[in-house]
């Protein structure tokens, strides 16, 4: 497996309900450089491998899994070269709608209880090229629905209409969901945040996922080096932008 770190970073500042700014510059570079890394890491493996659909997740909860998973949908989508879709499919605690300040319904749930027909629940974001499906009203027994025929008829048709699709999952350990769909996803990104997670657990995640089905894991929480830091080890390709002279 792959392992690609991400800084430290206060996560109110993604809060902003727009999408296109978790792109700025302005906000953290060095954190927007590492997702920009991880974005072409895992287009790389997708034009190589033929992966479509990903799915995000991690051991437990507070890992960072959902602020990553939309990082990550909007920056395949900022190149616009593939047309992106990011799913809320934590149906217990879905989150994707208030981060970006979208509707939160309706969305996959309604649609899994065959209420409502799946273009109804697809929402066009800020961001050109990227879609987003809110989670919807919480289900008592979201397993169940993502295990039935109608999720994975969903899927197949997702793979018609997107080029690639990025599924924000629940974590490993506290609920089924994400080995459920496991069979159905083409790869997990792993999340494993530093000085949260115990070692055990994270290795526990991973051999219920199946090592071979992870493309990776990203370390969330990693301390931020200086930029004397990169100054020394990246010369002049590194250079962080002065925003108030622009």
């Amino acid at each position: 497996m792959r392992i690609v770190s991400l800084p430290s970073m206060k996560e109110e500042g993604f809060r902003s309900g727009n999408p296109a700014r978790f792109n700025r510059q302005d906000i953290d570079q060095i954190y927007s450089e590492s997702l920009k890394g991880l974005r072409a890491r895992i287009e790389h493996k997708i034009d190589t491998g033929g992966l479509q659909v990903l799915a995000v997740t991690s051991a437990v909860a507070g890992e960072g899994k959902t602020l990553t998973a939309i990082n990550l949908a909007a920056n395949l989508a900022s190149t616009e070269r593939k047309k992106v879709l990011l799913v809320d499919l934590d149906l217990r605690r879905s989150a994707i709608a208030r981060e970006l300040d979208i509707d939160a319904g309706p969305g996959l749930s309604e649609f899994l209880m065959d209420s409502i027909p799946m273009e109804k629940v697809i929402r066009n974001s800020l961001m050109p090229g990227l879609s987003v499906i809110p989670g919807g009203q919480p289900l008592p027994s979201p397993a169940d629905a993502l295990a039935g025929d109608r999720f994975r008829s969903f899927l197949r048709n997702l793979r018609q209409e997107f080029d690639i699709v990025i599924l924000d999952t629940p974590p490993v350990l506290a609920v089924p969901d994400a080995i459920t769909v496991a069979e159905q996803v083409d790869a997990f990104i792993l999340l494993f945040r530093l000085n949260h997670t115990p070692h055990k657990l994270f290795r526990q995640a991973v051999e219920d996922l199946g090592e071979g089905k992870i493309m990776g894991v990203v370390l969330n929480g990693e301390e931020k080096k200086s930029d004397k830091y990169y100054t020394r080890y990246y010369g002049k390709y590194y250079r962080r932008v002065d925003t108030e002279s622009q």
